[in-house]
């Protein structure tokens, strides 16, 4: 298990998708239209901190991959629980479980936490090395996954398939 150095210190989560069709086609336009008013109460929620957002208002135009479908969200959260709450305990669970309908399997690591101090706000460079790093070396105090923090569910295992490729 996996615990923060420090208990003031914050949980920061990237998550890379691929959409099936470009923002603005009609195939990912309900995840799309829905990306404000999630996004709003993922900040209203107890515990959230800070999240990525570029020239679009959310992080849709963010690039960090070489596909231009590939979209990107980074956040960071009081801990598990407050993120585990958002994720589980609100709309955003339903967005989830329809994720198929807009987006592709991406072949590689498309998730990851690490602990960061107060104040740090994870830059998309960031958040890209601690992709390659869980990829390549597996869960570390430098990257991890749900099923690494002390007192997780196993969300990802219990309520969650995966996409085709995952």
């Amino acid at each position: 298990m996996i615990n923060p150095p420090s208990p003031d210190w914050q949980l920061a989560e990237v998550n890379l998708a691929r959409l099936k069709a470009p923002v603005g086609s009609p195939v990912v336009a309900e995840f799309v239209d829905a990306l404000d008013r999630v996004n709003a109460l993922a900040e209203r929620m107890d515990g959230f901190v800070w999240r990525h957002v570029d020239e679009t208002g959310n992080a849709t135009e963010t690039r960090v991959h070489d596909d231009p479908l590939v979209i990107y969200n980074a956040s960071t959260w009081r801990d598990a629980a407050a993120l585990e709450t958002f994720v589980w305990g609100t709309i955003h669970r339903q967005f989830y479980h329809r994720r198929a309908e807009w987006f592709d399997a991406l072949g590689s690591m498309h998730f990851a936490l690490w602990w960061v101090p107060p104040g740090h706000r994870p830059t998309p460079e960031e958040s890209a090395t601690k992709l390659a790093t869980l990829e390549q070396d597996g869960p570390s105090e430098a990257a991890f996954g749900w099923a690494d923090l002390p007192g997780a569910t196993r969300w990802r295992e219990e309520r969650c398939p995966p996409l085709a490729a995952e």
